[in-house]
């Protein structure tokens, strides 16, 4: 295509975004980027107070991004990266879960010096001793380099970054897209636009959905993708107990998905949630029911078994705080593939439309590097590997299994109930 062309991009989470101000850099002069709201997006997956950044995957390709991507905070993103270290724990004094031998093993080759540490039991507790809860019959690592991002203020300076760029933003009414609208002249259909909740189109040569878990509202998604809520729960902390924490690292338990950040500074709150399979809400369309998010903003409600997981959490790690009440609490939606890669490719099905999702609750670490993996598939340079990784596959298994890093209980369909008090 040619670097004139108008490119419209739905979608102002780390996908979009990166994705835009990758595009510009290039030399592409017309992007517009479309959203519900401006970035940060409220409920978009991509936002918040915080979330994990680390190199440790057991997949090799996603621990030489991951490094990569260590490097860009350290570098590019310095004010929003906080070096805290990250605990990985699981249940049992010996240390087999395959995830994490694997992910420290990629990380002990590829890691140019990583700073790691092996532990067993209470060896855990004497190290961060803000972390009080009895450990000694778990086992694990920790990754000293790894640590937190402030995601929002991230989001936020990227998207100045796509501003200053010269990328355009529609947000609102304008922004919130309801449809695709296409033509069908070949064997394949074209775009010619995207109606929005205003009633108006905006045309585009082409269409870049970086959509997350809204995804199927839009687009027929078959078995590639699932959207799933994952809990979160926050409480508010005293400065005293704040600094009784100091020094503790991020923490997970691959056992049963829990983690929680050290309290954020200056407003001391502890956040933690769950990385498992999640919940499953079902909307209806002409041809298929499918789970996403509503588009409009959603209720802060978790259900009780969800409640109970975090809560479980708090008992091993972090027992003093375990019947303390929730500030607040929300469902934050993952668009699951079936192996955790993402989905970033065209639509076998149309001329000019661009995927760039399934980020599987893992793709925000990425921020600094992630628009030149995507934009190396749009322009079709990318890697075999990669290309292939990141393919829009012609079928899917329907299973869910994740890349091995998710714990907890089954994934389930949220009842009518409990769906009419999420949104």
């Amino acid at each position: 295509m040619h670097k004139e062309e108008s490119i419209v991009i739905v979608g102002a989470g780390v996908f979009g975004l990166s994705t835009a101000l990758e595009l510009s850099r290039r030399g592409y002069t017309d992007i517009t980027v479309l959203d519900r709201h401006t970035p940060p997006v409220p409920d978009g997956s991509s936002v918040d107070i915080s979330r994990i950044i680390r190199p440790d995957y057991a997949d090799k390709f996603y621990a030489r991004m991951g490094i990569e991507a260590l490097h860009g905070w350290q570098k590019d993103f310095p004010q929003y990266f906080y070096r805290s270290g990250l605990l990985c724990a699981q249940s049992g004094r010996e240390f087999n879960n395959e995830y994490l031998r694997e992910a420290r093993d990629n990380l002990e080759k590829l890691g140019d010096g990583l700073d790691l540490w092996t532990f067993i039991g209470e060896e855990a507790n004497v190290r961060y001793p803000g972390i009080h809860g009895d450990l000694s019959q778990t086992s694990g690592y920790c990754n000293l380099d790894a640590g937190w991002a402030n995601a929002a203020e991230s989001i936020k300076h990227l998207a100045n970054l796509c501003k200053d760029a010269g990328v355009m933003f529609l947000s609102g009414k304008q922004g919130t897209v309801t449809e695709l609208v296409s033509e069908k002249s070949t064997d394949r259909k074209t775009i010619s636009g995207v109606r929005t909740a205003d009633g108006e189109v905006v045309n585009a040569g082409t269409i870049i959905l970086a959509t997350g878990a809204w995804t199927p509202h839009l687009l027929e998604s078959g078995n590639r993708f699932l959207s799933t809520g994952q809990p979160v729960g926050y409480m508010q902390l005293t400065p005293e107990e704040a600094a009784e924490m100091q020094g503790t690292p991020v923490m997970i338990n691959l056992s049963t998905g829990w983690f929680a950040f050290p309290p954020t500074p200056g407003d001391h709150l502890l956040k933690m949630a769950r990385h498992g399979y999640g919940f499953e809400t079902t909307h209806a369309s002409e041809k298929s029911q499918y789970s996403a998010p509503n588009l409009s903003s959603q209720h802060d409600y978790l259900p009780r078994d969800a409640e109970q997981a975090l809560r479980d959490g708090l008992a091993l790690f972090l027992p003093k705080f375990k019947d303390r009440a929730f500030s607040k609490v929300k469902l934050c939606w993952y668009t699951d593939t079936p192996n955790g890669d993402f989905i970033v490719d065209y639509h076998p099905e149309y001329t000019n439309l661009f995927v760039s999702t399934g980020g599987s609750g893992h793709a925000f670490k990425f921020l600094p590097i992630l628009g030149r993996y995507i934009v190396d598939n749009f322009e079709g340079i990318a890697s075999e590997e990669q290309r292939r990784k990141w393919a829009w596959s012609e079928t899917a298994e329907p299973i869910m299994p994740g890349d091995g890093s998710r714990g907890g209980p089954e994934r389930r369909v949220l009842t009518e109930e409990e769906q009419a008090l999420l949104f």
